[in-house]
């Protein structure tokens, strides 16, 4: 099996980092973004949407999405878990992980794209669109605050999923100027813990 990966870009570094979690080796096939490489006609192939990262399995099979590859490593290696040991577990960290996508990693995604152009040669950017985006995003590094002054980490009182998403964002936020302030000193705490593993470096 493989994975179409590309180093630079938020989505599939947060897959490296759960699979360096669980220690499992992969395979990583390098995509050219910027050269549009996603969207030619062999990767729609893979994943008609155009989006990385893609895992191939040894029969072919092609499953996208990043939140969808990490739960069929978590389903095949358990022991090291990042999705939830029980039903309570799961509704809880799952419940983050979709706010955080939603309300923090896309907005982030959104202002990049309608306000640096770069793929301004497939879609049409809506700079004022990105700057709401970007604000939507800085508004929700409040609720995150709030959330770290009661717990350790993001969904439960270990790392999981949540955390690798919200990492991934902090870090991808800098290039649109969204950082953490001197104030928010719970998310620092969480994130100086957080980008400490070995795993932040895959």
């Amino acid at each position: 099996m493989k994975i179409y990966d590309t180093k630079t870009a938020p989505s599939p570094r947060r897959v490296r980092i759960f699979l360096a979690e669980k220690n499992i080796p992969m395979e990583y096939v390098q995509v050219d973004l910027q050269m549009g490489e996603n969207i030619s006609p062999q990767m729609r192939q893979k994943n008609p949407m155009g989006k990385i990262p893609i895992l191939e399995l040894d029969d072919g099979t092609c499953i996208s999405e990043g939140a969808s590859i990490c739960l069929y490593f978590e389903q095949l290696y358990p022991d090291i878990n990042l999705l939830g040991k029980n039903a309570l577990e799961k509704a809880s960290i799952d419940m983050w992980h979709r706010q955080v996508e939603l309300y923090f990693f896309g907005q982030v995604g959104m202002c990049f794209q309608h306000t640096t152009g770069y793929f301004k040669d497939r879609m049409t950017p809506v700079k004022e669109y990105g700057e709401v985006a970007g604000k939507n995003a800085a508004d929700y590094l409040k609720v995150l605050e709030k959330r770290l002054s009661e717990s350790e980490f993001i969904a439960t009182d270990r790392f999981t999923i949540a955390d690798i998403t919200a990492m991934c964002a902090v870090d991808f936020a800098r290039v649109v100027n969204i950082k953490l302030t001197d104030e928010q000193t719970n998310l620092r705490r969480w994130y100086n813990a957080v980008s400490s593993r070995p795993s932040a470096k895959a």
